[in-house]
């Protein structure tokens, strides 16, 4: 496995990667890495014959300085765990190296970006596109894996590849969660563990939900979820959503669409937490 912190030297690389035909698939992260992102890393492994994983916590995604500082980073654990996953290049660049200038390219998909994380994160998936672009305009995959824990952000990257147009195959892979129902995530390592056991009541509250959509309408099941979490010590509900999984657009009967998703985020003291469940889908 390759260390490489230039975009000269990666695009260089995977030339002579392409010059004998292999073909490429791409990884992006922001490191502070688990075993969510080693199951993207390990069917990227499976799927392409070279596999780039970048490690890159972006500035211009966060709407919020103190969580870009507080982001952890944890580079040297990262490089050991995808060494044991098969990667073949880590890309681990500077903000410099992939920002000499700002960028000011704009990004909107609506309605795609204007609900959910787009109302309470102005700014966020235009800098979440700015850097996914110009990863898949470096690397040039033919695969490029992201996980479905960010559910929104992957509706918005395959429209951003649909509209730009990129000739790349956008990979969502399955939420990878604790043995006890905690979705993986990087800011899990920010919690005490009095809020580790807090969290938990996130991923319990949405399976009881999944287990009643027989018994309830949409919006009694809205309500439902947002009363549990808001009656849960140390959690505070930012947003509890249910929409069509295809358009994000929020659904209020189960006729409405075929695919239906709760999405919810939630702090736990001052870290923020996101996860979904699929609470119907008639459309596979």
């Amino acid at each position: 496995m390759k260390l490489v912190t230039t975009i000269q030297e990666l695009e260089k690389l995977l030339a002579l990667y392409r010059s004998l035909k292999n073909n490429i698939g791409l990884v992006p992260t922001m490191g502070a890495l688990h075993e969510g992102h080693a199951s993207l890393v390990r069917k990227s492994v499976g799927e392409n014959r070279v596999t780039v994983v970048s490690i890159f916590v972006n500035p211009t995604q966060f709407n919020d300085k103190n969580d870009l500082l507080k982001y952890p980073r944890t580079l040297e654990a990262d490089i050991a765990l995808l060494e044991t996953c098969g990667a073949d290049i880590v890309f681990a660049p500077t903000i410099n190296e992939v920002y000499p200038e700002e960028d000011t390219r704009t990004f909107s998909y609506p309605p795609l970006d204007q609900v959910m994380e787009g109302k309470f994160r102005p700014g966020h998936f235009n800098g979440v596109c700015q850097i996914v672009s110009k990863l898949f305009l470096i690397t040039k995959p033919a695969r490029a894996y992201f996980g479905e824990k960010d559910f929104q952000q992957l509706a918005i990257i395959r429209e951003m590849v649909r509209q730009y147009p990129f000739d790349i195959e956008i990979i969502g892979c399955p939420i990878v969660r604790e043995n006890d129902g905690l979705a993986l995530s990087s800011r899990n390592m920010r919690l005490s563990p009095t809020q580790r056991r807090q969290a938990l009541t996130i991923s319990k509250t949405l399976f009881a939900a999944q287990k009643q959509t027989g018994e309830y309408t949409l919006p009694k099941l809205k309500k439902w979820v947002e009363h549990e979490i808001e009656k849960a010590e140390g959690l505070e509900l930012e947003y509890f959503e249910i929409v069509d999984g295809n358009t994000l657009q929020t659904v209020s009967d189960w006729k409405d669409a075929d695919y239906i998703v709760g999405c919810i985020t939630v702090f736990c003291g001052e870290v923020r937490l996101i996860d979904n469940i699929t609470l119907k889908n008639n459309a596979v």
